[in-house]
């Protein structure tokens, strides 16, 4: 897992700030001051953005569908003055991966992108390849194909598919989906749960309802034979 993230936030001294601090403790940092910039700045070098939402021009809720839509799944941590479960909701939506409501620490913004960044990492130590008929979870590539053709899920989407097709007929509550998917992050409700399983199974299609829900438990992934 590589260490540079990118910024992107039209306040100049935010930028500065966190540039500074994440250099000092070893990430390499680039900075851009708008959506339509960090677009253009954006590489596979990038192991994370942290990505302000309300900007002039495209927000950041905006980008991140835009990533999302194009199949690509580097993980987002948004940064807003806006902090209701709503707004963070909209946030997960939007294909984010953590919410950090401003202002925040340096400690806060640090521990967050590390728990991001370890949950990737442990994802990638998992190699059991998954071939369900047509549906293929490749845990190397962090890929799924149905039917061939690539699934774009998000980093989080792909983690809470693999924990379910990994235990087939096991019910998970949501509690212990927040556990294995979210670990150390806080403030992750059952709603922000709920909204990732509702986004999984459309991005499924037809096989999305292989995810299906026991009232008052959680979620099982029940593939048809």
């Amino acid at each position: 897992m590589g260490n540079r993230i990118l910024v992107v936030d039209d306040e100049q001294d935010i930028c500065e700030i966190l540039s500074f601090n994440l250099e000092n403790i070893g990430y390499d940092v680039d900075i851009a001051y708008s959506a339509e910039e960090a677009l253009q700045k954006l590489s596979s070098e990038h192991a994370l953005i942290l990505l302000d939402v309300m900007m002039g021009g495209m927000s950041g809720y905006r980008m991140a569908e835009k990533l999302r839509k194009s199949g690509n799944g580097i993980p987002i941590i948004f940064l807003t003055a806006k902090d209701t479960e709503n707004d963070m909701l909209t946030g997960f939506s939007a294909g984010g991966d953590d919410y950090i409501s401003k202002p925040f620490s340096f400690q806060e913004v640090s521990a967050r992108i590390k728990a991001v960044l370890r949950r990737s990492g442990e994802a990638e130590n998992k190699n059991q390849r998954i071939e369900i008929g047509d549906l293929v979870i490749d845990p190397m590539t962090k890929e799924v194909t149905l039917e061939g053709i690539v699934v774009p899920l998000t980093k989080t989407e792909f983690e809470i598919l693999s924990l379910l097709a990994c235990n087939p007929g096991r019910v998970f509550s949501r509690e212990e989906i927040i556990d294995r998917i979210w670990k150390d992050t806080p403030y992750i409700t059952e709603r922000t749960v709920d909204v990732h399983i509702t986004r999984l199974r459309k991005k499924l299609g037809t096989r999305g309802a292989w995810i299906t829900s026991r009232a008052g438990y959680g979620y099982r992934f029940t593939p048809e034979n």
